[in-house]
């Protein structure tokens, strides 16, 4: 909306070679209220003077000595991308008139003018000037938003499928040097040796999956919590990450409504949120970290594109830091920016912060200004479910054996290899497919004990695993299937592991998860595939 108040204060221009006319109008128009008004009697400057100051209004005379006004705005025309020219003529040839507005010109005046209708029409164009500049700015937001959103999806196809093939690696990675670690004796020297390589292979996991994060290709398991009992879990964390030069205070609210949520997520936001307050305050400080409920309104959601109405609980994180200028804040959010030196951040942490709220149907915003600190907020939709405990089945000891017969269908051969390794180490006896064409007919073709179970990996090429086990399910409708994959997509995300005898198994899986995994499977009495006759 326009206010009067923008109308006054916007700029013009006033452009004649007779200091009386010049006078004059500038007397009507600062006796209006008009206050950022200037003048020029030569014709050649005008161009210039547009192009630094991009006038909401021009009045220009058509008979100048060196170049006359429709010249002037073949100049203009030449600045003015949009082909929006900002020129009133005022003149004493009326009979340019048609020419004039042919030239561009949004209006005309012949000399002699009424001072009211001067007023008038200036006013009149001076609002149709600014609501075109806002039409300008809008169209320009929604074309960065519009490349900005195919640049992050062309980032998070690439982001997805280097995790996706890393994730294979990793497995053989954390596979065989677990595989290593077992056949070493207590206290062999190499242990500490393969100790080290799990610790930087699980570094390899924790970046993998922000990279699945912000593709969205990650398993996400939200269930109802309590964002003060995550914040109770994680405080000791939080004072070992932010170091002890800074004072950790938590302030958990009241009657806090329950949050859905992937809890592991929420853990995530809040480590990335406490280590960019933690860089932002090198010489120590405060960060406080509350809870509080909240309700949005429309009238705060058209203010804040992306948030909803309704119910919501805060996560507020506060820096006492060196705070951010206008020109980060606007390029916060996006993937790989980062202000800090060259390889000490990958740019990613905000990004996904971003994207884990947004996948839980949440906001974020952000106050900072600079040398005054940051505040973050995270808006949680209200979870009005009952809270959910996740349990967690004791991994201790070692991985259950069996006799049966599976088979396996991964595309990956050093993934194969180690998953039939391990499995076959455990007593099965297991059948090597690299896709589902291949396991079909391995399928087919068997001719030994009965196939208990089907563990394959969802994307492959030729015929990946959802529709190898389509067909399968036609003939053996009681087959049991254990499905892998190191991201989630639109066809995964499809699969009904909500059905009896289906699971998923993320990657990278150790092979003590995928022992245990399939034993759980096996031991849920269900019909096998019988031999093929």
């Amino acid at each position: 909306m326009i206010s009067s108040s923008d109308i006054l204060q916007a700029s013009i221009l006033i452009v004649d070679d007779q200091d009386a006319n010049v006078v004059l109008l500038e007397r009507i128009l600062r006796g209006a209220g008009y206050v950022s008004i200037e003048t020029t009697s030569d014709p050649h400057a005008v161009c210039i003077l547009h192009r630094k100051n991009r006038y909401a209004l021009i009045l220009l005379d058509l008979q100048m000595p060196g170049m006359d006004g429709f010249q002037v705005m073949e100049g203009l025309t030449a600045i003015e991308a949009n082909g929006y020219l900002p020129v009133l003529v005022i003149t004493a040839q009326p009979d340019h008139k048609l020419r004039a507005l042919k030239a561009g010109a949004k209006d005309f005046i012949s000399k002699p003018f009424d001072l009211a209708e001067v007023l008038l029409r200036v006013r009149n164009l001076i609002e149709v000037r600014l609501l075109h500049r806002e039409a300008e700015a809008r169209t320009e937001q929604a074309e960065r938003q519009f490349i900005q959103a195919q640049k992050m999806e062309v980032i998070g196809h690439l982001a997805a499928g280097v995790a996706h093939d890393f994730n294979n690696i990793l497995m053989v990675i954390l596979g065989q040097n677990e595989m290593i670690t077992a056949m070493l004796g207590a206290d062999h020297p190499l242990l500490k040796k393969t100790e080290q390589i799990r610790h930087a292979a699980e570094r390899a996991v924790g970046l993998t999956r922000q990279l699945l994060i912000f593709s969205r290709k990650e398993t996400v398991q939200p269930v109802v919590l309590e964002l003060n009992l995550v914040l109770k879990d994680l405080a000791e964390m939080l004072r070992r990450l932010i170091g002890e030069n800074i004072e950790l205070v938590i302030i958990p609210g009241k009657q806090i409504h329950r949050v859905k949520a992937d809890s592991g997520h929420v853990g995530q936001v809040l480590m990335n949120l406490a280590v960019n307050a933690r860089d932002a305050m090198p010489n120590g400080g405060k960060l406080t970290i509350a809870t509080e409920n909240a309700t949005l309104d429309e009238n705060y959601t058209r203010m804040h594109p992306g948030a909803i109405p309704g119910d919501y609980v805060i996560l507020s994180v506060s820096d006492t830091g060196t705070g951010m200028t206008e020109e980060v804040k606007a390029r916060l959010f996006e993937a790989f920016f980062t202000t800090k030196p060259k390889g000490t951040g990958t740019g990613l942490g905000l990004a996904i912060c971003q994207t884990i709220v947004q996948q839980s149907g949440g906001h974020i915003s952000v106050h900072s200004e600079w040398g005054k600190g940051t505040t973050f907020k995270v808006y949680f939709p209200h979870g009005k479910q009952t809270r959910e405990v996740a349990t967690r089945a004791s991994l201790t000891g070692p991985p259950p054996r069996g006799m049966e017969t599976l088979l396996f269908v991964e595309d990956d051969p050093f993934v194969r290899h180690l998953a039939c390794e391990v499995l076959e180490a455990q007593g099965y006896s297991v059948l090597r497919a690299g896709n589902g064409q291949e396991g079909l007919h391995m399928v087919h073709g068997h001719k030994g004990s009965p196939i208990r179970l089907v563990v394959t990996d969802v994307i492959m090429p030729l015929m990946g695993g959802k529709v190898m086990v389509e067909w399968l399910k036609t003939i053996y409708p009681g087959l049991k299937i254990l499905f892998t994959s190191g991201y989630t997509d639109h066809a995964i995300a499809q699969l009904d592991t909500q059905e009896p005898g289906v699971a998923f198994l993320p990657k990278p899986y150790t092979p003590a998860d995928l022992a245990r995994k399939v034993r759980a499977m096996l031991d849920n009495s269900q019909a096998p595939i019988t031999s093929s006759t």
